[in-house]
């Protein structure tokens, strides 16, 4: 498609020829033309498809230019471009019908959008023009996607012929594209990515290019891959707009195309976990084995505080952190991710139920389950810590309700404190109590002392960690409190009538 600048400064019309690509928008740039006379006499043997032009000139107007060029050139598409003071031309050049119209202090990115939207309009009226053309294409699209999304090599023969490519020569591979930073909008995402389709073809020849599910997939020769990562970084640059690729293997036959794709959109889940990277590649993430997808025993405390405090802030850094760990492990997958992050969620509902139940509040207090969608990444990360915080505050609406009394203020503390640290004078300095007036409270309030109830405690904690956990006995011991084994021993089987390990076949059995 040709596209004709007219305007008679010459500052403007240079700085708009020379400041956008227009080749690598698939726009053949003609010579710009310096007023309305010239670009009249010059229409009919370089037949422009866009015409720019400015809306007061010397001689002729622009819509002036603009009626008479649309007499000669039906189905032209003209932009009118404008200074703050033409309001009235402006109206004028709308109620003409001119197709779009920029302030001449636009930002380039914004003469892209509307040049393209041209553009688009155009593609569309000459594909209803042509019926047969459009279904010719369509029909093309659809063996593509036959080919490459459903593994149906038949389809791939006409194309292949077409191209005049014997099917088994070289190497194959897939590239998949996507971009955002045009916003969320869907006539906008739509727009972006017709945009980086036109840029795929018009950089990446020799290649197949179509547009599913929202995403540019590419299919061409694997020799030809050297290109990709300048390739999006010009994208990027012209249209302001973040990209988003991985590539898959590179296979021996076109038979195996569809298997490149699969492969392809595996190396595009990692793009969140990847983030300072343009292009992701198949090879360099397939090995990974995963990382860990449970919170380790330390992380839950800390969130079990931090919950208990109504630390929003330390909420959000604990979260945070604990997505940068996950992240920094070289053998992280999306799967592992997600699951550990799911995995604080259950800590967190686990910590809401015991608190809740310490303090006798547990009634009516469910919370819906977190649900972290797939390949959102570091989304997930913002997620989670929305629901992280409804937790928190559900707990904080139940503790308002009535009065609290220390000792279930106490309660929940002990609940949320990793079992080693309880002690006495820590639980009543959270309370603002003497340790000698919260330790009588204690009795008077719950029958036994306090350290027969932290004792209960860490026995409940035991007994969960026996269940679902393959930590030794010596371990479960150590991470409830206890450093002699024997004792802690001694102490659970008082507490449930068997030992450890007795407990731990127990539970097996009954879930066998």
């Amino acid at each position: 498609m040709n596209i004709l600048i007219v305007d008679d400064e010459v500052i403007i019309r240079t700085g708009l020829a020379s400041v956008i690509s227009w080749s690598e928008l698939g726009l053949n740039l003609l010579p710009p033309a310096a007023s309305a006379e010239e670009a009249l006499e010059r229409l009919e043997e370089e037949r422009p498809d866009i015409l720019m032009t400015d809306i007061r000139m010397n001689g002729k107007s622009g819509l002036e230019l603009a009626e008479e060029a649309s007499r000669l050139l039906p189905g032209l598409e003209v932009i009118i471009l404008s200074g703050y003071g033409d309001f009235d031309y402006t109206q004028q050049a709308i109620r003409q019908g001119v197709g779009d119209y920029l302030l001449k202090t636009s930002k380039p990115e914004e003469i892209i959008k509307t040049v393209l939207q041209a553009k688009q309009r155009l593609m569309e009226r000459r594909l209803k023009e042509s019926h047969a053309q459009r279904l010719a294409r369509e029909d093309r699209v659809r063996q593509l996607q036959r080919w490459v999304i459903g593994g149906e090599t038949e389809a791939a023969a006409s194309i292949l012929n077409e191209e005049g490519v014997r099917p088994s020569e070289g190497l194959w591979q897939v590239l998949l594209v996507a971009a955002e930073g045009w916003g969320t909008e869907g006539q906008a995402a739509s727009l972006l990515s017709f945009a980086v389709h036109n840029m795929l073809v018009e950089l990446l020849p020799h290649t197949e290019v179509f547009i599913y599910e929202g995403m540019n997939v590419c299919v061409r020769r694997a020799s030809m891959e050297g290109r990709y990562e300048g390739t999006i970084e010009r994208i990027e640059a012209l249209l302001k707009c973040r990209l988003h690729a991985a590539k898959g293997t590179c296979v021996h036959d076109y038979k195996q195309v569809h298997q490149a794709y699969v492969t392809a959109q595996i190396a595009f889940t990692y793009y969140p976990l990847l983030p300072g990277g343009h292009l992701i590649d198949y090879n360099e993430v397939s090995g990974r084995q995963g990382g860990r997808t449970v919170l380790s025993q330390e992380e839950e405390n800390g969130l079990g505080r931090i919950l208990l405090e109504q630390d929003a802030m330390g909420l959000k850094s604990w979260t945070r952190t604990l997505a940068e760990a996950l992240i920094a492990d070289p053998e992280c997958t999306p799967l592992s991710f997600k699951a550990c992050l799911q995995s604080a969620a259950v800590a967190a509902h686990r910590w809401l139920e015991r608190t809740l139940r310490a303090i006798g509040r547990e009634d009516g207090a469910r919370y819906e389950p977190c649900l972290l969608e797939p390949m959102e990444g570091l989304k997930q990360r913002d997620i989670l810590f929305r629901h992280l915080h409804g937790i928190m505050s559900l707990y904080h609406t139940k503790l308002a309700e009535g009065q609290t009394s220390h000792v279930q203020r106490a309660k929940a503390f002990i609940e949320s404190c990793p079992p080693r640290e309880l002690s006495l004078q820590q639980t009543a300095t959270y309370v603002h109590l003497h340790p000698g007036h919260l330790s009588e409270l204690f009795k008077k309030e719950t029958g036994s002392t306090f350290g027969d109830y932290v004792t209960g405690t860490r026995m409940r904690r035991a007994m969960e960690l026996l269940s679902v956990s393959p930590a030794k006995v010596s371990e479960v011991a150590a991470m409830t409190g206890y450093e002699d084994v024997k004792y802690f021993s001694r102490l659970f089987k008082k507490h449930t009538g068997k030992t450890p390990s007795e407990y731990r076949d127990h539970m097996l059995n009954t879930y066998v």
